[in-house]
């Protein structure tokens, strides 16, 4: 091998390795909360309480294929959301005195 070429790699070989040192940073955290995510909503039941994206928090009514109807304010109004507008879910059940 030409000498010019040992150097050249030398030189690129920092840069290199920062650039895949932070698309792994990037991209193993990622997958991680993706998969809890998925497993969030495989665990989702009647019953549960959730919090959507845009903080709406309800009960759900009923679930079906990628549609969830749920069930929030005093007045007892049915909304029917995507799946993937849910942030979080919460096991326990929509407490009577929440202010």
């Amino acid at each position: 091998m030409p000498a010019n070429f040992v150097e050249s790699v030398a030189t690129y070989l920092p840069v290199i390795i920062i650039l895949i040192a932070s698309v792994l940073i990037m991209v193993i955290p990622q997958r991680k909360k993706d998969k809890k995510f998925k497993e969030m909503l495989e665990g989702l039941k009647v019953g549960n309480r959730i919090k959507t994206i845009g903080c709406i928090y309800g009960r759900v009514v009923s679930i079906k294929e990628d549609l969830i109807v749920i069930e929030t304010g005093p007045d007892k109004t049915t909304l029917e959301i995507s799946k993937d507008a849910i942030a979080a879910v919460e096991n326990g059940e929509i407490s009577k005195d929440t202010k």
